[in-house]
């Protein structure tokens, strides 16, 4: 656990006393001690025309990945239980799992391999059957499937892990005791193996809460680029703290920025625990 333990404790604490440029105007020769400006950095950026839009395409884009994906884990998880012959099972395992270990920058290639307007995969047929092509990197309305599917293939094998691990640890006398009874794989499924299962698919889900107002930048930008056409819909709040650190050079704002971001967050996964802790205990964090 130690270098996991000194990496947070170095990049989640040690740096928390720089939250301070947040509300000063930076500068590299004073640090910390810069001048002291209140909030005019966060006024600046809600002020932006792109606040908003950021923050809802943030919220949009998490929601979308956070309801699908939950469901697909859970429901891959159950279906790598039910299987029963065990090189069969690490083959699948190790299939699934390798798409999450693609870097982003290899998967944006592949996928303009698949969508690009003059060589790509699906024009090239739509042009074989008679049609004209379409110039997917130029209309937004197709990103927010093309984005849902490319996070379901490249995340559900690795997010089952847990879900399958949970499912591990249930008593098998349950399910013995069933089977006595006549039920079949499937009331298995749900009446044992799904409501034991709820706890853990709570926790994860408010683990994920906390995280809503973080974008996947690594996914946004190697994706999306510097693509205008795709930006109102794509932009997210991370990718556009970096652009705008990259254009103004101004840490204080991108520091105001990802503040907005932790507060947020924060106030989100305490208001989440606290429903869920009223209405389904087992699944709360604390």
């Amino acid at each position: 656990m130690l270098p996991a333990a000194l990496y947070t404790f170095v990049y989640c604490y040690c740096s928390l006393p720089y939250l301070a440029i947040a509300f000063e105007d930076y500068s590299y020769k004073t640090g910390i001690m810069s001048p002291f400006v209140g909030l005019k950095n966060f006024e600046y950026f809600f002020s932006s025309t792109w606040a908003w839009a950021v923050t809802r395409n943030t919220l949009v884009i998490n929601v979308l990945f956070l309801v699908p994906g939950t469901i697909f884990a859970v429901l891959l998880a159950i279906v790598l239980n039910e299987v029963k012959a065990k090189k069969y099972l690490k083959v699948s395992q190790s299939t699934m799992l390798f798409p999450y270990f693609i870097s982003w920058v290899i998967v944006s290639y592949m996928l303009q391999g698949i969508l690009g307007t003059d060589t790509g995969l699906i024009n090239n047929l739509i042009v074989s059957s008679g049609g004209e092509r379409i110039n997917f990197y130029s209309d937004a309305s197709y990103w927010y499937p093309i984005l849902l599917v490319l996070n379901l293939w490249k995340s559900t094998g690795y997010n089952s892990i847990v879900y399958l691990a949970a499912i591990t640890g249930i008593d098998e006398g349950l399910y013995e005791a069933a089977y006595i009874d006549g039920a079949t794989r499937f009331q298995r499924i749900r009446y044992i193996t799904l409501p034991l299962l709820m706890p853990t698919v709570c926790i994860m889900t408010l683990m994920a809460v906390g995280r809503i107002f973080y974008g996947d930048f690594g996914m946004m930008y190697a994706i999306v680029r510097d693509n205008s056409s795709l930006m109102p819909i794509a932009e997210v709040i991370d990718t556009y703290v970096y652009r705008t650190f990259k254009n103004t050079g101004d840490p204080s704002l991108s520091m105001a920025i990802g503040l907005y971001q932790s507060i947020v967050g924060f106030i989100l996964v305490f208001t989440s625990n606290w429903i869920v802790r009223r209405k389904f205990p087992d699944g709360a964090l604390f």
